[in-house]
């Protein structure tokens, strides 16, 4: 229980360890350690506050990983905050992203593997890919336009919308190609920002994968507002009913969840 407790604030220490690191390799400035402590004590917040509420009493090794890539992606957001208040920094920028991405393959399979697939591993990880998907639409708005921030706010979208739409928190069917579009938006995004493309074909590739992104999510809303139309559904001749969806709704993988891989993935 003591090394759940211990997690949260193992991160922080992580995450100003890697400010320190890029600190003495390329300089981070004011707003970088401004934004990345501020991230970092909010996710170490958050995610104690996940802890506690589902009285998790193992941490696990999946859990681990994610939190090395969480931190990387704090790291990342500092670096992004300091280039628009000096240097850009965009060779380690890159490099700090390909490893949380390549991260991203290797949680899961560590969770799979050690049977340690939880629904709070699941929304740690997924959590975590949004934020580093936000934080790299961020750098890559000045290369080819705000309009790349549709990429990094649809999650937090959808949170908002879960907050009126109450019904679209329901778990949908777990599908390898929402894993595949998650993986997408994290790696062209990293090429765009790395500058390794002309504008124009580094806005025709992140038009595809938002174009890919919206055929995901609206698949996933569409699902949720027959299943949501099914249950109120009146029943003739016996008022009104439940009535089962006619696709079955399983657990882990909730909307959204093609922004991040879960667990499984």
């Amino acid at each position: 229980m003591r090394t759940v407790q211990r997690a949260p604030v193992s991160g922080l220490v992580l995450v100003v360890a890697l400010l320190t690191a890029v600190q003495t390799a390329v300089g981070l400035g004011a707003v970088g350690w401004a934004v990345g402590l501020s991230t970092a004590t909010t996710a170490a917040a958050l995610l104690a506050v996940g802890l506690h509420r589902t009285a998790t009493t193992r941490f696990g090794p999946a859990n681990a990983v994610t939190l090395v890539r969480a931190s990387l992606g704090l790291a990342v957001a500092a670096l992004v905050a300091a280039s628009f208040a000096g240097p850009d920094h965009r060779g380690l920028l890159v490099a700090l992203t390909a490893v949380a991405l390549a991260l991203d393959a290797v949680d899961g399979r560590v969770a799979r593997r050690t049977g340690s697939m939880t629904p709070l591993g699941a929304r740690f990880d997924m959590e975590a890919d949004a934020f580093l998907i936000l934080v790299l639409s961020v750098a890559a708005g000045p290369i080819v336009g705000w309009w790349v921030l549709a990429i990094g706010f649809a999650r937090y979208a959808l949170l908002l919308a879960e907050q009126t739409w109450p019904w679209l928190r329901v778990p949908v069917p777990p599908r390898y190609w929402r894993k595949v579009v998650a993986a997408i938006q994290g790696v062209t995004l990293a090429i765009v920002v790395s500058g390794a493309l002309p504008t124009p074909e580094a806005v025709m590739l992140l038009l595809v994968a938002l174009a890919l992104l919206a055929e995901s999510f609206g698949r996933d809303v569409l699902l949720l507002v027959r299943v949501h139309h099914d249950l109120r559904a009146p029943d003739r001749g016996r008022g009104r009913r439940r009535v089962r969806p006619a696709t079955p709704v399983v657990t882990p993988a909730p909307v959204g969840s093609h922004l991040a891989r879960s667990a499984g993935g």
